[in-house]
């Protein structure tokens, strides 16, 4: 099969299906990384431990992540694409099957960081394969279908794991979901072509797009989004049970609320982002993230107060993406890989230390400080969104003076 090396002209449905494979890519990852805030009360009944303890295992793989992702770009930075990704859903595949056998917590916490390091190489090399397959116009949308696989482990992966996990315990939604990321391995190993690495980067280069001030104002947007993102999310059990005295099934279907509205926000920001750049979604996002998060403990006082503040806050959250990849795209084109793969590492340092926030929140304020302090953390994301745009203007200035 020969070698794809640039955005060859390909019909249409040809590159909605490849786009759609490696959406099912990120759905194994998604849910690998994602399901544990549905296995949050399995977790503390099973291995007897805390909801503080039990959300590390969250900060365990976020941080792996985080770290792994520029890492492993930089060592299989030379490596045919197609190879990169089945080798990537072969190791979250066996990450999963480890967290299966893991006899007790902290082997448990180890397996979570292997399936980490599979997600860290997947995700960004996806991003950028997809983006490398689509015409120009088009990859607002190409990059949100492939982080729709993602909205669909919210929708499907994190409802049916906590769904599963009370009947047949959290063990069985790993070993379930390593076997769907070998799946996907197979699916992508078929359904692609072979696609040649981007030119060689030496290590240090890799961050050097992060000294563009509009490159670091889109990823500390992401730590902060994520950040508050996830110190609700991952402690999402606890929350509705005091502000709404839901447990159980109740929780699985509210899981369902959030996943729809993602997957609708998903690909509306990718839609929208195409539309209008990136600028103003972004802030209407973050915006209305911000008034979401602040009024979830009063809406979400009753099973339908909770379902619609759990749609709006997953369709916000989830258009969160385009736009922001969209950005770093148009910033770093030459680099675009580089720059995604630093994105990733920055969403899953917000997801890691939600878990220590959150964790400490809880236990000084308990759960309905949780969303207050996320919409916060929001309201300074816009702020730097702000301040983003501001520095680019600047700089466009200055170029300007120094050119006439």
């Amino acid at each position: 099969m020969a070698t794809v090396s640039t955005a060859a002209p390909q019909a249409p449905p040809v590159k909605q299906a490849r786009t759609s494979v490696l959406a099912l890519g990120t759905f194994a990852v998604g849910t690998s990384g994602y399901v544990v805030a549905g296995l949050l009360p399995a977790l503390t009944t099973q291995l007897h431990i805390s909801a503080t303890t039990a959300a590390q295992l969250v900060t365990a793989f976020a941080v792996a992540y985080a770290i792994g992702s520029p890492l492993f770009a930089a060592l299989t930075g030379r490596w045919e694409r197609r190879a990169v990704l089945v080798g990537a859903l072969v190791v979250t595949a066996v990450g999963n099957v480890l967290a299966a056998l893991a006899p007790e917590y902290y082997t448990l916490l180890a397996a979570r960081v292997v399936t980490a390091i599979g997600a860290a190489v997947f995700t960004p090399a996806a991003s950028a394969v997809a983006a490398e397959l689509t015409a120009p116009e088009r990859r607002g949308r190409a990059v949100a279908l492939v982080f729709g696989g993602l909205t669909i482990a919210t929708i499907l992966g994190v409802p049916l794991g906590s769904l599963l996990s009370q009947q047949l315990g959290y063990q069985t939604v790993f070993a379930l979901v390593g076997a769907f990321a070998l799946a996907g391995a197979v699916a992508v190993r078929f359904a692609l072509p072979k696609v040649a690495p981007p030119p060689p980067v030496r290590f240090a280069e890799r961050f050097s797009v992060a000294k563009d001030t509009r490159v670091l104002a889109m990823l500390v947007t992401t730590v902060l989004a994520c950040l508050a993102a996830f110190t609700v999310y991952t402690f999402i059990s606890p929350v509705l049970a005091t502000t709404a005295g839901l447990h159980g099934t109740a929780v699985t279907v509210l899981l369902f609320c959030y996943g729809i509205g993602g997957a609708i926000g998903n690909f509306a920001g990718g839609r929208v982002t195409d539309r209008w750049g990136a600028r103003r979604p972004l802030l209407a996002v973050v915006a209305g993230l911000t008034v979401v998060l602040a009024v979830l403990p009063v809406v979400a006082s009753t099973a339908v107060g909770a379902g619609i503040v759990m749609f709006l806050w997953g369709l916000c959250t989830w258009s969160f993406n385009p736009p922001v990849q969209h950005r770093l795209i148009e910033l770093s084109p030459v680099h675009a890989g580089l720059a995604l793969s630093l994105n990733a590492s920055a969403i899953y340092l917000g997801v890691g230390l939600s878990g220590v926030v959150g964790g400490v929140v809880l236990d000084v304020g308990g759960p309905t400080l949780l969303p207050e302090v996320a919409a916060v953390l929001t309201a300074v994301a816009a702020v730097v969104v702000l301040v983003g745009w501001r520095a680019r203007t600047a700089t466009a200035r200055e170029e300007v003076a120094v050119s006439s």
